[in-house]
C-alpha cells in the first residue's frame, strides 16, 4: 500500500497544495486568525483605556503642581509686600518713641536727670562686680 496517497486525495504529498482545498484546516486557520485579531483588539482597548486614565492622572498632577506653585508665588508676593512695609513701620515707631521721651523730659526735667544719675550709678556698680 502506498503511503503517499490518502483516501480523499487531498494530501500535500499528492501534489495538491491549494489551501482552499483543505476546508477544515482553512476554517481552523481563519478561526485562529479571528481569535488572535479579537485578542489584539481587546488588549489594544485595555491599553488605550489605561493610557487615557494615566494621562488624566498626569494632567491632574500637573494642575495640582501648578496650583501649588501659584499659591507659593502669591504667598511670596504677600510676604515681600509685608517685608517692604517693615522699615517704614519701624521708623514711625522710633519717631513716636522719641517724641514721647522728649515730652516726658520737658514735663519733668529734674526727675529725668535724677533718674538718669541713679540708673548710671546702678549700672556702674553692677559693672564693677
Amino acid at each position: 500500500m502506498d503511503r503517499s496517497t490518502t483516501i480523499g486525495g487531498n494530501s500535500p504529498l499528492s501534489g495538491n497544495t491549494n489551501p482552499a482545498s483543505y476546508p477544515p484546516v482553512n476554517a481552523k486557520l481563519e478561526g485562529a486568525a479571528q481569535t488572535a485579531h479579537q485578542t489584539v483588539d481587546k488588549v489594544a482597548d485595555k491599553a488605550t483605556s489605561q493610557l487615557d486614565r494615566l494621562s488624566g492622572t498626569a494632567h491632574k498632577a500637573v494642575s495640582s503642581a501648578a496650583d501649588v506653585a501659584s499659591s507659593a508665588a502669591d504667598a511670596a508676593s504677600s510676604a515681600a509686600q509685608w517685608a517692604s512695609t517693615l522699615p517704614e513701620q519701624a521708623k514711625q515707631a522710633q519717631t513716636k518713641l522719641t517724641e514721647a521721651a522728649c515730652e516726658s523730659i520737658r514735663a519733668r526735667p529734674l526727675s529725668t536727670v535724677v533718674g538718669a544719675l541713679v540708673v548710671g550709678y546702678l549700672v556702674g556698680r553692677i559693672a564693677r562686680n
